[in-house]
């Protein structure tokens, strides 16, 4: 595939819109990303199996610089917890390359849809409802981080997203305030998207009829353009996030949870 202008600005507007909603809510941008990429794929001759892999690793491939260039602007709050980070990092990881590397190529992505919608709608709804944790409630102890982050990079190497759709709510879950929760969830974007990019290289070398440009499952004339977009307005939306009230920014983020989660729960019914 060649990159026409058309292709170009596609590929741009979608770099800039997630950049922002990355560096607003420590999501990543990813599960915004993967069916936009998808589309463009299939219109241009990729299969749809292939095409929603590929968007799938790209998407992840992009986190990378998103979460350097949030993660800038939220630690000029102060609003990082390089303590939690320093827990969950290493069983984040282990469990992406698991992910990534053996159990991405195996599923059916139709059964990872379904399950990934129903798991989203949970976490959505414990937000809308707002229920306060337990005064006494705190972060796990290292092995219990341990374990967390190793389910959190799982399942994020299994679709594409950076792992705030799991982090944000377990965070906030463990009386992590909301600002801290998404900070937090924007530097550990970083070692999910290292470890899955690296697991998505290796199991794409021997897959057939890939695209010019590619590199195992990662399309990198994408990358290269959501990237360089998405580092302008990921420090934009980082600098909103502590701008907006906590309540708004938690109904915000549960709304984007729900429909990302209706999405997964069609694309898993309908394939």
């Amino acid at each position: 595939m060649n990159l026409e202008p058309l292709l170009i600005v596609e590929l741009a507007l979608l770099g800039l819109g997630t950049g922002f909603l990355a560096g607003l809510l420590g999501v990543g941008g990813g599960m915004v990303m993967v069916p936009f990429i998808t589309i463009i794929m299939s219109n241009r001759g990729v299969s749809p199996d292939l095409a929603v892999k590929m968007a799938i690793a790209t998407s992840m491939a992009t986190i990378i610089f998103t979460s350097i260039s949030s993660v800038r602007a939220h630690q000029k709050h102060g609003a990082v917890r390089w303590d939690i980070v320093k827990r969950l990092a290493p069983g984040i990881v282990v469990g992406s390359i698991i992910g990534s590397l053996g159990v991405f190529s195996l599923l059916k992505g139709s059964y990872l849809a379904i399950f990934f919608g129903l798991f989203v709608s949970f976490s959505a709804t414990q937000m809308f409802l707002n229920k306060k944790p337990k005064p006494s409630r705190q972060m796990p102890g290292t092995g219990g981080q341990l374990v967390a982050g190793g389910f959190i990079g799982f399942l994020s190497g299994l679709v594409g997203a950076g792992g705030g759709f799991i982090s944000v709510p377990f965070m906030t879950w463990c009386n992590v305030a909301i600002h801290n929760a998404v900070a937090t969830s924007a530097a550990l974007g970083f070692p999910i998207a290292v470890a899955n990019v690296l697991g998505y290289a290796l199991s794409g070398q021997t897959v057939q009829d890939l695209p010019a440009g590619s590199f195992g499952y990662i399309w990198l004339p994408a990358l290269g353009v959501i990237a360089t977009c998405s580092v302008i307005t990921a420090p934009l939306g980082a600098r909103a996030a502590h701008k907006i009230p906590v309540d708004k920014l938690r109904r915000v983020f549960a709304s984007i949870l729900y429909g990302l989660a209706a999405y997964m729960l069609y694309k898993g019914l309908t394939s």
